[in-house]
């Protein structure tokens, strides 16, 4: 099972134009896995948090479209934050880490890109399930 520190930030291409910049992610070839789901996170109000949950067997690339806000990943010994500020970079988050998602600046956009498409059996929403599910 992945801990924290098989996370990474993925780059994705920018293509730089002066009339406006375009980033592409691209399944099996940016992304590791295949896009079955993009849904995306905005309006989110200060101080809110979203996440809160770990998933059994759904990856999912996390960007922060417009704005920034953190990810904390925690997979039951260590936790780990990311700022997420460039459109240009994903977090590739595995299956088995707790996330929680927090310090949306205003008009931020967190867009998220799932190897699966929406299933609740496959949401851990409980943390003491979470320690269960990773062995703890």
């Amino acid at each position: 099972m992945k801990t924290v520190d098989d996370v990474e930030i993925i780059q994705l291409p920018r293509i730089l134009d002066e009339r406006g910049n375009l980033s592409v992610a691209e399944q099996f070839n940016h992304v590791p896995f295949e896009i079955k789901r993009v849904y995306w996170l905005y309006d989110v109000p200060g101080g809110e948090s979203r996440g809160s949950h770990a998933h059994k067997t759904l990856s999912q690339l996390i960007i922060a479209a417009s704005g920034s806000f953190r990810v904390t990943l925690d997979d039951g010994q260590n936790r780990r934050s990311f700022f997420l500020n460039r459109p240009y970079q994903g977090l590739l988050v595995h299956p088995g880490l707790w996330r929680d998602l927090e310090d949306f600046s205003s008009g931020s956009v967190c867009m998220v890109l799932a190897s699966e498409v929406y299933k609740e059996e496959d949401y851990i929403r409980e943390y003491d399930e979470f320690l269960k599910f990773r062995g703890l």
